[in-house]
């Protein structure tokens, strides 16, 4: 690790809450000012305490990688997108007249439901990494969610409405959008 028992132990606890590449991000900077406070003459013990209080305690710099998270990221933005594109699925569906058996909207609806609560739980809280992770599952869900009204709307060629014509191109967006941000959501896992 960094080279000094201090240094080394204040990055075993980031170790365990974040990924390894910004662990090392960590050892690389905790390192430089290590040496840097060497260079003044100070002691080892004095240089690597000084190096960790200049970086701050462990939730201080956890909630600072936290906060830009890629999984908080996209959920963030699969939240303030969901409710338009679901008020125009919702509004053509119910001006469409579409006849969707009650298991379907029941099993869809769950499924919004469990994206919706990923999406929350990976937008909030500041002091764990790993909860941003779920938004890679979440996003799953919404690109699942969002192909399988494409799939029914080719299948079942509904009347022509304007909520429906501003659904498709919304989902169809979101759906390329998210399937694109997944693979470097589970990079970052």
């Amino acid at each position: 690790m960094a080279g000094h028992d201090l240094i080394d132990g204040y990055l075993a606890t980031f170790a365990r809450r974040l990924p390894a590449d910004a662990v090392d991000e960590l050892a690389d900077g905790l390192t430089e000012t290590y040496r840097r406070h060497l260079a003044t003459g100070v002691d080892e013990r004095a240089a690597a305490a000084g190096a960790v209080a200049e970086f701050g305690t462990p939730d201080v710099v956890i909630a600072a990688f936290v906060r830009q998270a890629p999984g908080r990221r996209v959920a963030r933005l699969l939240l303030c997108w969901g409710p338009a594109v679901g008020l125009c699925w919702g509004t053509a569906l119910v001006l469409g007249h579409w006849p969707v058996p009650l298991a379907v909207r029941l099993g869809v609806g769950l499924s919004l439901l469990t994206v919706i609560a990923l999406l929350v739980v990976a937008a909030t809280g500041l002091h764990s990494y790993r909860r941003t992770r779920l938004a890679a599952a979440a996003g799953l869900g919404v690109v699942g969610l969002d192909g399988a009204l494409l799939v029914a709307v080719a299948l079942t060629a509904p009347p022509f409405t304007w909520p429906l014509a501003l659904a498709v191109p919304a989902s169809l967006t979101r759906l390329a959008l998210t399937a694109r941000a997944i693979p470097r959501l589970l990079a970052h896992s």
